[in-house]
């Protein structure tokens, strides 16, 4: 099997792999919470995105690695840190709310540039990512499974819950 061959099944895979722990585990956990107690756990998983500035060391990623595709990875990860950072300390504001929404647009647009960068813009061989390649084959499938639960979350409205049986049987 070719090098694209493998990295492409290896992000098929992530994605379905984070697709049903999202399903199965992550969403029943957060849906009926209050919106900004739901946001946390995603909001902190994002933290992390400061990871991306791997793409930027040398003997991580391959000399070759096009600086092109490196640079906006890097910073554009970088800034979705921050911004989550920023949404978190300010997640029990209308501010914080505004600083998800902005966290979660910017996060989603970095990650899908970067693959469109990585793909199609300046063309990124699997082996030029070095020790990386864990990003984009595991990492990014997870971060794009959580901006969408993070989409769900800003959709609905705030304190309402699915609709819980009362304990003596009456709705």
């Amino acid at each position: 099997m070719s090098s694209r061959a493998i990295f492409g099944t290896s992000v098929a895979l992530s994605f379905v792999t984070w697709g049903i722990i999202a399903a199965r585990s992550i969403w029943p956990a957060l849906r009926n919470r209050p919106r900004a107690q739901a946001l946390q756990p995603l909001l902190l998983l994002h933290c992390f995105r400061f990871i991306g500035l791997a793409f930027l060391v040398p003997g991580v990623v391959s000399p070759d690695l096009p600086s092109a595709f490196a640079r906006p990875a890097a910073y554009g990860d970088l800034i979705a840190a921050l911004l989550a950072l920023l949404a978190l300390a300010g997640l029990q504001t209308r501010l914080g709310i505004a600083l998800v929404w902005l966290f979660n647009l910017w996060g989603s647009a970095d990650l899908l540039h970067a693959i469109y960068l990585g793909r199609v813009g300046v063309g990124v061989e699997p082996g030029q990512l070095g020790a990386a390649y864990f990003i984009p084959t595991v990492v990014v499938p997870l971060l794009l499974t959580t901006h969408a639960l993070v989409f769900l979350l800003l959709l609905k409205r705030d304190g309402v819950m699915e609709r819980q049986p009362s304990p003596g049987g009456h709705s």
